[in-house]
């Protein structure tokens, strides 16, 4: 494990996700994003990338513009196993070297469209624990942050399968567990539990979206089986279309449960922003955060 963990046992470490923009007026958006939550003094800025590596390229032009503005921020690159060599592989890790990334978020990644089931390409890597594996043999100075599923992942075949491959990911290397975005608290600490119970100790970042748009998460929920509880969606249903109201109630039941998050001793917070503030920012304050 990394002796340079953006997140110890023992403080609190907030982390922001971002995603490749695919225009200049998203990539201004994002920007300004970037501009105003690091006042809150975040550990890590991630970056994702497209299906299958499409992005790879615009990942590390992001992060080196976090970087050139902020340069006392860590950043982290996603990695999948989807579409990739080994070779390739380590030829994109000694790039995010280069660039100066620290952290990687390692991934098995989803099926390419289209597909129903995972098939690693000829000399790839089927498990993110291999990619884990590969990143602490040869890149030990990365830090390297893994998924953890509170509801389970959708192609598991059980709980305790789901957990199993979880545990040999954090053998295999990884320092920090960052869940999948889940929307009932009492799901992720009683996921934490299970984790403790099979000797899982790197610190469990529970992962929150504020919503501001009903339609937007149902669709997201759904794609990654996501379960919204019946207060969540009775504070949006209540809200009808008006999306000032939709944008109220996604803030205030996302600082509820950053509050009761808070409140149970996680270690951090890593909010999917979406490459968009106001929620994040108006979440963030009404926790008792403030920005510098």
């Amino acid at each position: 494990m990394s002796a340079t963990s953006s997140y110890q046992q023992n403080s609190f470490a907030l982390s922001f996700e971002l995603f490749p923009p695919k225009t200049v007026e998203s990539e201004a958006m994002l920007w300004r994003t970037v501009d105003e939550l690091v006042g809150f003094e975040p550990r890590l800025i991630t970056c994702t990338y497209g299906a299958g590596g499409s992005t790879q390229s615009k990942t590390l032009e992001i992060l080196d513009g976090v970087r050139s503005r902020h340069p006392n921020i860590a950043v982290a690159s996603h990695l999948t196993c989807v579409g990739s060599t080994v070779e390739q592989l380590r030829a994109y890790l000694r790039e995010a070297e280069r660039h100066g990334v620290t952290a990687i978020v390692a991934l098995r990644g989803d099926p390419p469209k289209g597909e129903t089931s995972f098939t690693p390409v000829a000399d790839g890597l089927r498990y993110a624990s291999e990619l884990v594996a590969l990143i602490a043999a040869e890149f030990p100075s990365f830090e390297i942050l893994v998924a953890g599923y509170p509801e389970t992942h959708q192609e598991a075949i059980s709980p305790e399968a789901d957990l199993a491959f979880l545990k040999e990911k954090c053998d295999a290397g990884s320092d920090v567990v960052v869940t999948q975005l889940f929307y009932d608290n009492a799901d992720f600490f009683r996921f934490r539990d299970r984790c403790t119970a099979i000797g899982i100790e790197q610190p469990i970042i529970p992962g929150l979206m504020p919503v501001t748009n009903y339609a937007q998460i149902q669709r997201i929920a759904s794609l990654c089986k996501a379960r919204l509880p019946e207060s969540f969606t009775r504070a949006f249903e209540a809200a009808g279309d008006d999306t000032e109201a939709q944008f109220e109630a996604g803030v205030e039941y996302a600082s509820r449960q950053a509050e009761e998050l808070i409140a149970g001793g996680v270690s951090g917070i890593h909010l999917y922003v979406l490459n968009k503030s106001p929620a994040a920012i108006q979440v963030l304050e009404q926790v008792g955060l403030t920005r510098s």
